[in-house]
């Protein structure tokens, strides 16, 4: 059996020690970034008693994002990748330590974080192109898994450690952790990684540079259907884990089944990552994106037959293992994009995912509220299901030349 057929180990993915700090800044600043999240939501409805500007508070961290990756997303191909993630990184910090220290309106507090979430796309993506070109092959889709893996466990960490943190000295200070936490990540990228060159690239406008880009990527048949395939279901999923509180209230589950119902996804998003990533050989990964899709919508769907707690947690975990189909459209989404493109290829990956995910449990709230939490559900299952066509059957092409932008269909 060839490298190739039996894939990347993890020993082969961290002996590259640009990934290592690639993968600790990011646990770090994801869990950072989940304990600011759930702190300013909790500091947003202790002074205004608003379930609705505390769920603002939540999501103002994504739509944003729509902005900064379609208008700016060039900027991940021209500028130096360490001092790119290292602003990142200090820009949610001091977004946190400001709303920690200073008092202020809600609305200024929201569109502080706006601000710093038009930018996210772009460090995201200088740090997504970045493994790329340390990991090559199946090492990249590896490299990729452990990060998915990473997330997951540094969400769950964040929120641990905010309800002890927030519970214990109240919202401000979980703030100024979660700004810790995000200073730690900044010094570990510029003090570990090399300061890297940037791609050389075009010249001129970065928005008019982006917009163009954009235009190309999406119009490229192969890369447009990949690129929905990693965000249609993932959004769906996401709006369907929105309405998770408001089932296990529906159901009458005991009091905190709800915390125990939404740690069940990333339970699974865990397990998925890890058996798929590292146990399943490439070429039978590919072709496991679309039976992958279907676990995850067909389970999800299950919630909808009135099961007990016990059954709802277990399905959870096998629809939170779905998500690993995003591991099988990695490499082939890789290949078909121009290496001069890959930085904003990446940032529009981000910006398509944070921006459904922020829009998909609005959609389905109002289902629910019209409705049931059950029905919702039982639609975001439907759709994810009927997304496994998109999965391209034939996943691969040559990989373009470096430097060339045309891109064709």
């Amino acid at each position: 059996m060839t490298a190739a057929e039996r894939g990347a180990t993890y020993r082969e993915v961290f002996a590259e020690p640009r990934f290592r700090v690639l993968f600790l800044a990011r646990t770090a600043a994801i869990a950072a970034e989940s304990l600011r999240i759930f702190a300013l939501s909790v500091l947003v409805f202790e002074r205004t008693g608003s379930a609705l500007l505390s769920a603002l508070a939540f999501a103002a961290g994504f739509l944003p994002q729509l902005v900064g990756g379609l208008l700016l997303g060039a900027l991940t191909d021209r500028i130096r990748p360490r001092p790119l993630i290292v602003a990142g990184y200090l820009a949610g910090g001091a977004a946190a330590l400001l709303i920690g220290t200073v008092d202020m309106p809600v609305a200024a507090q929201l569109t502080i974080i706006g601000v710093v979430a038009c930018g996210t796309p772009i460090f995201m993506g200088a740090t997504s192109r970045l493994v790329a070109d340390v990991l090559t092959g199946d090492a990249y889709v590896l490299g990729r898994s452990v990060f998915n893996a990473a997330s997951s466990g540094a969400q769950l960490l964040g929120l641990a450690v905010g309800g002890v943190a927030v519970a214990a000295a109240g919202p401000r200070q979980g703030l100024l952790i979660a700004a810790a936490g995000q200073a730690v990540a900044a010094l570990i990228v510029r003090t570990g990684l090399p300061d890297l060159d940037s791609v050389p690239g075009e010249a001129g406008s970065a928005v008019r540079a982006s917009l163009t880009g954009v235009g190309q990527l999406f119009g490229d048949p192969l890369i447009r259907r990949l690129l929905l395939a990693h965000w249609l279901p993932s959004a769906f999923l996401a709006g369907a884990e929105a309405l998770l509180v408001a089932y296990a209230t529906a159901r009458d589950f005991p009091a905190g089944s709800a915390g125990a119902l939404m740690a069940a996804v990333p339970v699974g998003m865990l397990l998925g990552d890890l058996i798929v990533g590292r146990w399943v050989r490439p070429a039978v990964r590919e072709r496991l994106s679309g039976p992958l899709v279907l676990l995850a919508g067909g389970a999800l769907a299950l919630l909808t037959v009135g099961l007990p707690l016990g059954g709802a947690l277990t399905v959870l975990i096998l629809s939170g293992t779905g998500y690993a189909y995003q591991l099988g459209l990695q490499r082939p989404l890789l290949d078909a994009t121009p290496e001069s493109r890959r930085g904003q290829m990446f940032a529009l990956l981000s910006t398509g995912l944070m921006t459904l995910q922020g829009l998909s449990p609005l959609l389905l709230g109002t289902v629910a509220q019209v409705s049931s939490p059950s029905l919702a559900i039982g639609a975001a299952a439907a759709a994810t299901v009927l997304c496994a066509p998109l999965i391209p059957r034939r996943r691969t092409r040559p990989a373009p030349a470096a430097g060339v932008d045309t891109i064709t269909g």
